[in-house]
Formats: C-alpha cells, sequence, structure tokens
C-alpha cells in the first residue's frame, strides 16, 4: 500500500520533536587538519527555519563526535536519553555522521524495540554551513518523516529515502544517494512536502516498548581471504565472546586438507563462544545448506547465519544477543527473532518484532 501525506500540521496540530546532534560531517567545519564536528545542535536547525512551520523542535547535543569514533557506549546513551525523553516527545531526530550512521541505526533497532514513535537517524555528505549541501534537505525530510502519523521504528532518512534501520548501508563514499536498503524496499520516499510509504504497518506493531541497556562489545568479524588457515581465528579465542565470519559466496568455509577450520570452531564453541556465519556478498544473503564446504559445517555445529540480513546488523544483533545470553541455543533463538524487518528469508515460522 502506498500511501502519500501532503499535509503540514497546522499550529494547533503541531508535534514535538527531539533533534538530538551528535556530531559527523553535517555539524562539521573545516580546520587546518581537516573536516571536524563544530556545529552546535541549536546552530543546525538554524540553517533550516521553515522546520518551525512543521513543528516545534526541542534539541540536545549529547555528544559531537567524528562517526568513526561512534561505537556501542554512544548507542547505549542515545538510547538513554530516548528512554528516558520518551513520553515527551513525538519523534526524535539524531544528526549523526555518515561513516558509521548504518551500524548506529543498526544497533538503535535492537536497543529500541517495538517503539510505535520514529527515532530518525540522518546526516550530510557536506557540511549544513556549505552552499551546496544535501544537509538541509535531508534534516527537513527527517524532521518531516519523523512527524508523519505513519512513521515508527528506527529509520535513515537519506536523499529522499526512508530505509529501515537494520536494512541501511552506506555505498557511496562522496555522493549525495550514499545509502542504499539492501534486500528489502525503502519504507518509504520524501519529496519536498510529500511522503509516499511503501512499508505501511504501523498498525501491526501490537508489542509494548522494549529498552535495552547493554551490548557486548567483545565480538570480531573476520574476513575470509582465499589460502587463509583457519588457525589464524584461534589467536582471538580468547579475548572475544564471538566471531562474526564473513564467508564467501552463500556461505561456508575452505577445507585445504587439514580441517583447520573444523578444529577451531570445535574449540570456540566447546570454550562457549558463539560462531556467526555471514556472507561477503551485499545482496541475496547467504545459504550456507547450498554446497557442500557450507552444508556439512552448519550441520554439525548448527551455526547461526545471517541469511539476508546486512552485516552492520549482524553485528550489532550480535552484540544485543550476546548482552542477554552467550548459551548456544538460546543466543540462536534471539538472532533469529526478526527485529524492524531485519531478516526475511532466515528460518521458517519466525515474525517480526
Amino acid at each position: 500500500m502506498i500511501y502519500i501525506n501532503e499535509n503540514v500540521a497546522g499550529e494547533d496540530l503541531k508535534k514535538r520533536i527531539l533533534i538530538l546532534a551528535t556530531g559527523g560531517t553535517i555539524a562539521s567545519r573545516y580546520t587546518e587538519d581537516g573536516l571536524s564536528p563544530a556545529i552546535t545542535a541549536e546552530e543546525l536547525i538554524s540553517y533550516v527555519p521553515s522546520a518551525k512551520k512543521i513543528c516545534d523542535i526541542e534539541t540536545i547535543q549529547p555528544f559531537s563526535l567524528d562517526s568513526t569514533n561512534v561505537g556501542p557506549d554512544e548507542w547505549l546513551t542515545i538510547t538513554a536519553i530516548i528512554e528516558r525523553k520518551y513520553d515527551s516527545y513525538d519523534g526524535f531526530v539524531i544528526c549523526h555522521g555518515t561513516d558509521t550512521m548504518a551500524y548506529t541505526a543498526a544497533a538503535l533497532s535492537y536497543l529500541i524495540r517495538n517503539n510505535k514513535k520514529p527515532v530518525v537517524v540522518t546526516g550530510a555528505q557536506k557540511p549544513i554551513d556549505l552552499p551546496i549541501t544535501d544537509a538541509k534537505t535531508n534534516l527537513l525530510d527527517s524532521i518531516r518523516f519523523a512527524c508523519d502519523d505513519r512513521a515508527w521504528g528506527v529509520c535513515i532518512v537519506f536523499d529522499g529515502q526512508a530505509i529501515a534501520g537494520t536494512r541501511a548501508k552506506k555505498e557511496r563514499s562522496k555522493s549525495f544517494n550514499a545509502f542504499s536498503s539492501i534486500n528489502f524496499p525503502p519504507v518509504a520516499i520524501i519529496q519536498e512536502n510529500r511522503i509516499a510509504f511503501y512499508i505501511d504497518d504501523k498498525e501491526n506493531q501490537c508489542e509494548p516498548l522494549k529498552i535495552a541497556h547493554d551490548m557486548d562489545t567483545a565480538v570480531y568479524l573476520h574476513k575470509l581471504i582465499p589460502g587463509e588457515n583457519g588457525e589464524i581465528l584461534r589467536l582471538m579465542i580468547e579475548n572475544i565472546d564471538a566471531v562474526i565470519i564473513e564467508s564467501f559466496g552463500v556461505g561456508g568455509l575452505p577445507n585445504y586438507g587439514d580441517e583447520s577450520y573444523y578444529k577451531v570452531i570445535s574449540d570456540y564453541i566447546n570454550a562457549g563462544k558463539i560462531v556467526v556465519m555471514a556472507t561477503q556478498v551485499v545482496h541475496e544473503g547467504s545459504d550456507m545448506s547450498v554446497y557442500e564446504v557450507g552444508k556439512k559445517m552448519k550441520s554439525h555445529f548448527n551455526l547461526p547465519e545471517s541469511y539476508d540480513m546486512t552485516l552492520e546488523a549482524c553485528v550489532t544483533k550480535t552484540m544485543w544477543a550476546l548482552s542477554m545470553t552467550s548459551d548456544q541455543e538460546e543466543f540462536t533463538k534471539l538472532f533469529y527473532t526478526p527485529v524492524n524487518h531485519d531478516m526475511l528469508l532466515g528460518p521458517k515460522n519466525i515474525t517480526n518484532h
């Protein structure tokens, strides 16, 4: 169903939106050392004065960082603010750097579940104070989207698209159309004051709000390369709780005759660690049951795999699930529970939350 909303809220219908400014390119200025976050939350809003015609806006500045420096501690800080302010606002807009934006949006999807109010993450490829920039459009689009009655959950709004927080990936480093929705359609498109919803399912969200307060950061992502010996994974077994292996194609682990991967994964699992299989291929996802190199390993160890999830969702969901359990069976159950549209092609008989 496509729903188009052209309404700009009148004075008596204005919604309350909280802007969380966290730094990033959108809030950066040029220095001798390169771009660095320097523009405050209040200054950001001053560049889009028409936003105040759309809604009542308040701002907060939890931190001001290049998104390369944003991680689990900052995700939890943002979550805590939204939890504390949840009943006071109709929606939230987070201004954020683009480089780790997809990780933040995915993480917030797991930390803030079943939220009927929109949590919108946005940013820009150019600072907001430049004559030519995507920042003003992205910020206005985000505010407008956050005010729409059909909006819910965590989304990235960027270059005229609203993308589910678990489905976004930065695929271009400089262009304004930096983000794509992977293995899932955009939630909506925004053109000036018109919003067309392609995923119109807010009325189906009936579970109560759930806020998580922890992430297990002892997670390691390992990308396979041809000819690599599995023993390299043993170097991290003592210091990590879970390893995510980015394998080739639909998924599998090489066997060069020494069974090195079989041995090290066996040791991981016997040590109470979690091994998750993912794929280096961006589109269409994994399926370890297709080839012998994947099927034998999966059937022997019952390894959870990412299927059609993005890598960012796979990583942050692993952190979230591990914070609640290290039991492999319970972890797998949590990992395979869809959240914010993160998994469609996984095991059968699962429902979205």
